[in-house]
């Protein structure tokens, strides 16, 4: 795909507030704060579905949807679990993310980097910053579970002169950056992803944290893990778990943002390189590189990374169909039931990558039917075919 260089003088970026192009679907990613928002109907994720394009322009090839870890994990050279030797004081796993990115600064092969800190007052307000320091890098660790406007820099990356950068980001920005990629004057880009579903807005992601932690004012970082239990961290150290059946569904049905709800880029398949939990057993990274470049940002800290092989353990198909009726009529359980259920499934459900599958199917079922019942004009053409293969496994409600 070819664009034209935009002209800077004429578009401009959205003031503060203004509705977005693509209106409720918008994930307030950044791109249309800057003025390349020239490109955004081409390259906005919610107005022009284009994932096999943008795979055969990042990776050489889009995925085969004839081998099922392409269809459900996307192109991929190598997969691997993974944990550092020496975690990073503060991070929410390990530090993987930010070691790569530390690694990829000092060894100079980026002059900066993209990534979230927070702001003074709110530890899950995220702040976008071009970080030039290990100190700046470091000052972003842990997730902010909160639609961020990462491109919002990419003025800055353009006025700074830099010419190699690495982007952490999840789907929906990389995929409008991968679209302009060309535009913006680099040398050399490295992505390093994350897997991303089911952002809230700031105030989604209280009423969450009220609804469902004892004590939301204390939560550090919290994660939804492979053991079937939402699991927070509080500033005291201590560690909070929720089983997932247990959550009050009739109170956060709607609290995910629409563009999380019309999403099918869960595992970030337009990154080089993927850092994340779900297809990894519990206290262990999941890893996939995605092409030679994923490949020289991981051999920048294999050396200080315990690996296994990846492992798949359990057949997920029963455990989605049943989820599906029960999210659909917001299901809650008593607690009792729930943590019952939570122990039996975390037992003989799905580990591995069918746990990452389960997820997958999941989410992907969920967002088929809200995009139909929705935007019914917009299906066919923005749901992957990809995604199209995985839904049709499962038997839908109207």
């Amino acid at each position: 795909m070819t664009l034209a260089q935009p002209p800077h003088n004429k578009a401009k970026a959205l003031r503060p507030g203004a509705t977005r192009p693509a209106k409720e679907l918008c994930s307030e990613c950044g791109f249309c704060d800057t003025y390349y928002i020239h490109y955004v109907k081409e390259a906005c994720a919610f107005l022009n579905q284009q994932f096999p394009t943008l795979e055969q322009q990042t990776h050489g090839r889009s995925r085969d949807l004839e081998a099922e870890n392409d269809v459900y994990f996307g192109v991929h050279q190598d997969m691997m679990a993974a944990r550092k030797q020496q975690p990073i004081e503060g991070a929410q796993w390990t530090g993987i993310v930010s070691t790569i990115a530390i690694e990829m600064l000092t060894q100079g092969l980026v002059e900066g980097v993209v990534c979230v800190q927070n702001t003074e007052s709110d530890r899950f307000q995220p702040q976008p910053v071009l970080a030039t320091t290990p100190e700046e890098i470091l000052a972003a660790r842990v997730n902010k579970p909160t639609l961020s406007p990462n491109l919002s820099v990419l003025e800055q990356v353009e006025r700074s002169g830099m010419k190699r950068l690495l982007v952490i980001g999840v789907g929906c920005q990389i995929q409008a950056l991968r679209a302009v990629e060309k535009q913006l004057g680099l040398e050399q880009l490295y992505v390093l992803g994350t897997p991303c579903v089911d952002n809230v807005s700031r105030a989604g992601l209280q009423k969450f944290l009220e609804t469902t932690s004892r004590s939301p004012d204390t939560v550090v970082h919290y994660e939804f893990m492979q053991d079937f239990r939402v699991h927070f961290k509080h500033e005291d150290g201590s560690t909070e778990t929720v089983p997932f059946f247990g959550l009050k569904t009739n109170q956060l049905k709607d609290v995910f943002a629409p563009s999380c709800m019309s999403c099918f880029d869960y595992v970030n398949g337009l990154a080089d390189l993927v850092v994340g939990y779900m297809g990894a057993p519990f206290g262990w990274q999941w890893i996939v590189v995605r092409n030679d470049r994923g490949q020289a940002m991981l051999d920048t800290v294999m050396d200080q990374l315990d690996t296994q092989p990846v492992m798949s353990v359990g057949d997920r198909k029963a455990a989605v169909q049943q989820s599906i009726p029960a999210y659909d009529k917001a299901v809650t359980l008593p607690m009792w039931a729930a943590k019952l259920m939570g122990v039996v499934i975390e037992r003989i459900g799905p580990k591995g990558l069918e746990y990452a599958r389960f997820s997958i199917d999941s989410h992907f079922t969920r967002n088929y039917l809200y995009v139909k019942r929705n935007y019914p004009q917009k299906l066919a053409a923005h749901v992957p075919e990809f995604a199209k293969r995985i839904v049709s496994q499962y038997k839908l409600p109207d």
